[in-house]
């Protein structure tokens, strides 16, 4: 469901992008995530209190804070985002997502789907935060 409504935010991101309007491209993904976490879930919340699954706080919620660790990263080193990073965070959520259904299904390789998540996704998170440098104020 969060792929289908994610596609207009795709759209106007890349739209907006592609005319050079970058401040509207992130602008329209930071606004959007702001809102869903807070508007949503604090309207949500205040009609019918929303318990929070015990998953959610061990694995999504840490996924999310890390993604958003990322991106600031990739945005604040040289204040761009380049094709490649693009391509590693569309990979990241391509490893979320799959993570996602073989834990869902109760998966009999899933000890070995974490392990190679740790043995690689982590590794290649710390190789792009420590060999980038923060591109001068000036």
């Amino acid at each position: 469901m969060s792929i289908g409504m994610s596609l207009p935010e795709v759209v106007t991101s890349c739209v907006a992008a592609r005319k050079g309007q970058s401040a509207l491209a992130v602008g329209n993904v930071i606004g959007s995530n702001i809102f869903n976490i807070l508007g949503v879930l604090g309207v949500s919340s205040m009609l019918h209190p929303v318990p929070v699954a015990l998953a959610a706080l061990s694995f999504d919620i840490p996924i999310m804070i890390l993604s958003t660790c990322v991106c600031f990263h990739f945005a604040f080193t040289y204040r761009t985002i380049t094709k490649g990073e693009g391509a590693i965070m569309l990979g990241f959520y391509g490893a979320y997502l799959g993570y996602l259904v073989l834990m869902a299904k109760q998966h009999a390789e899933m000890p070995v789907v974490s392990e190679l998540m740790l043995v690689f996704v982590l590794p290649l998170l710390f190789y792009f935060f420590y060999n980038r440098k923060v591109k001068s104020a000036n």
